[in-house]
């Protein structure tokens, strides 16, 4: 991502978009009454838009940023400096707050769910949402139920890594990512029934393969290489058009995986000069994302179960934590993946 393009942006409102979505399941409020849950005929909430943004863009960059680096060893020290610095710091204040707010049966010091919580998490396959004594009372018992995205992330990382020896022979990069991408996009359409319930490592199957095929969707456009296409802006166009359409006559869900990733990306590098520059505040996305489900959960537990209510402020609490968990740790993180010595 640069400061010529709209990405930060769109991850920025992604972000928010999850924070609204989750405002309804958190404060009991049915998101069905939301009015883009009514107007798609629930075939589309905040959250859908927000994960398979992320995701399209996240596949987009993560497959540029393999190709770039000289090292399998160099494409894994940026993914985990990316990943890793600031999931820890919000696993380890969300335990100092717990003891604020527990109500259990037995002292803090022998709930080993406390104990668990930070390792399990950190290691993303053994995640863990709920302390017991914490939040119990709440709609939503999960101290941080977003976390639940980040092993899908990861995994998609592992599996893109299998390219970087071939990632010199683009022709073959860009039909293996195609083949990849009819595969998901077959299975999710016409096999899910089979996979969705499948658990393997603590992925399920219809995530894996929804997110997974916007993922894919992501890298094949950039093997492609999207953002030099001709008629991109048109392509764009036409896409949104073509969702619109698809929501319209009732089949986005089937349809979703070949149309929003293009809208996306193309809508990423239109040239929106007065959105560019919002870039240079940094980017606070990932750092809403993974602040935002306690802040909420918090302010639930402190009485704030009104949804706008909820809404406004961890909303407000969520972009002031991202912006602080960017510029103090992830910026600071990213600066290491230059050193030789890590």
């Amino acid at each position: 991502m640069t400061k010529a393009d709209n990405f930060h942006l769109l991850r920025f409102l992604f972000a928010l978009f999850v924070v609204i979505s989750h405002c309804y399941s958190l404060s009991g409020t049915p998101e069905a009454s939301n009015w883009l849950c009514i107007v798609t005929a629930n075939q589309l909430n905040f959250s859908q838009i927000g994960l398979g943004g992320f995701f399209v863009i996240s596949g987009y960059f993560i497959f540029q940023s393999l190709t770039r680096s000289s090292s399998i060893f160099e494409y894994y020290k940026k993914r985990f400096l990316r990943l890793f610095p600031a999931l820890f710091v919000v696993l380890l204040l969300s335990l100092l707050l717990i003891p604020f707010i527990y109500d259990g049966p037995v002292s803090l010091l022998k709930n080993r769910s406390y104990w668990t919580y930070l390792p399990y998490n950190l290691s993303l396959y053994g995640f863990q949402g709920i302390v017991k004594g914490v939040f119990d009372d709440n709609y939503y018992h999960s101290i941080n139920g977003s976390l639940w995205t980040i092993r899908y992330e990861f995994s998609l990382y592992i599996a893109l890594s299998f390219l970087f020896y071939i990632k010199s022979r683009k022709v073959l990069l860009a039909n293996l990512l195609l083949f990849f991408f009819g595969l998901f996009y077959v299975l999710y359409n016409f096999y899910l029934s089979t996979f969705e319930n499948v658990n393997w490592f603590n992925l399920l199957g219809i995530h894996v393969l929804n997110l997974g095929t916007y993922f894919i969707a992501g890298s094949a456009l950039a093997a492609l290489n999207f953002k030099n296409w001709k008629n991109r802006n048109m392509l764009a166009l036409v896409a949104f058009l073509f969702i619109l359409l698809t929501i319209y006559f009732g089949y986005f869900t089937n349809l979703k995986h070949l149309f929003f990733p293009i809208f996306i990306l193309g809508l990423g590098f239109f040239e929106f000069s007065f959105l560019s520059c919002f870039s240079k505040f940094g980017d606070a996305s990932y750092g809403i994302y993974i602040y935002s489900f306690p802040i909420q959960q918090s302010l639930v537990y402190f009485g704030f179960v009104n949804y706008n209510q909820l809404l406004i402020f961890s909303g407000l609490f969520s972009v002031i934590f991202g912006y602080l968990s960017w510029h103090f740790i992830e910026k600071k993180a990213l600066l290491l993946k230059k050193s030789s010595n890590f």
